[in-house]
């Protein structure tokens, strides 16, 4: 059932990073199913299928989370999509594994 779920989750999430972009959306499907079936014939209890059903929901999260699309308009300006499952934060820090942050400063990161 989490493998069902997850599946489900993956598609919903590529629907919305890649909205009104066909072609990388059936891309981004047929990889998917790809990488589902090839996973098919595991046991329920194999060691194999709780990471790679967490790996899913990790990659839904982030095409939900961190994918815009940017749209090359007339005027050479780029218009980006973002909805309200983008995670936003401002452009001073980054955060990094560990809890850390790095502040950037220019041309130079320091720890903070």
């Amino acid at each position: 059932m989490a493998a069902i779920a997850a599946y489900r989750n993956l598609f919903r999430a590529t629907k919305i990073a890649f909205q009104g972009d066909s072609r990388v959306l059936t891309a981004a499907r047929d990889q998917i199913r790809l990488n589902f079936r090839e996973k098919a014939s595991l046991p329920a209890s194999d060691p194999e299928v709780q990471p790679a059903i967490q790996h899913a929901e990790e990659v839904a999260s982030f095409l939900r989370q961190n994918v815009v699309q940017g749209k090359k308009e007339k005027d050479g300006v780029y218009r980006l999509r973002i909805h309200e499952e983008t995670e936003r934060g401002d452009n001073d820090t980054i955060k990094i594994g560990g809890g850390k942050t790095v502040k950037i400063d220019g041309k130079t990161c320091a720890d903070r």
